[in-house]
């Protein structure tokens, strides 16, 4: 999940605590839906979209290139991805960030559009370029068992930490460097935010973001995958 906000703290991540609730509601069924074959929800909240996550490291198989971009491409043109540029675009416009975009519905038109963009270059950078150029695994790994507070930290940790196509584990370069190529494209056309500060506080936003869209994915519930009646 990719995006930009210019004010406040994203309301996602105030949903840690959210996940954690979840944890301890659902902890106990973790390691039995597991052995039930669940697999992960393709949304987590119903709306966030969760195609790279994978159950577990158990049979560890590497992504091809051409499945990397298929990923970045479920990610980046599911209706979940519209529907949370569409709402930023409305934090935006009333916020009147971007003051130069104007307001109305053509204000509101060029938000949706940079929004939108921003999770689109994101989402390419991070899931499908990156990894494919320096053999590192975009998908995010459950871990599904154990305390909350040791889930919690597996699920940041893979902000800076992630696997390779080789079955290894190395700094996490596909994250950091994905996540900042992109905030350097968004500076293109965002023309009321070029200064090296929003770079960098967007980066730091954007990496808090996706840790905590990961703990997000490390807790929510999945789904029971369909037995052959044979």
């Amino acid at each position: 999940m990719r995006t930009k906000l210019r004010r406040g703290i994203p309301a996602i991540i105030l949903l840690i605590p959210v996940a954690s609730a979840i944890a301890q509601q659902t902890g106990q069924a973790d390691q039995t839906a597991a052995q039930a074959g669940q697999t992960p929800s393709k949304h987590v909240l119903w709306i966030i979209p969760n195609f790279r996550t994978s159950p577990s490291l158990t049979e560890y198989k590497p992504l091809t290139s051409r499945e990397k971009f298929h990923i970045a491409s479920q990610d980046s043109f599911d209706r979940g991805t519209i529907a949370l540029a569409a709402a930023f675009a409305g934090e935006s416009q009333l916020t009147n960030s971007e003051p130069s975009f104007g307001q109305g519905v053509a204000g509101y038109a060029r938000r949706f559009g940079t929004s939108y963009g921003n999770f689109v270059i994101g989402n390419y950078m991070t899931e499908a370029i990156f990894p494919s150029m320096l053999h590192q695994d975009p998908r995010y790994f459950r871990r599904g068992t154990g305390s909350v507070r040791s889930r919690l930290g597996y699920a940041v940790k893979q902000i800076v930490w992630t696997h390779t196509d080789s079955g290894g584990t190395q700094f996490n370069y596909s994250e950091i460097l994905g996540n900042s190529s992109a905030v350097a494209i968004s500076m293109a056309y965002y023309p009321d935010s070029r200064k090296a500060s929003d770079a960098i506080g967007s980066l730091a936003i954007q990496l808090a973001v996706d840790s905590a869209s990961n703990v997000l994915k490390e807790f929510w519930p999945g789904k029971t995958a369909k037995r052959d009646a044979h």
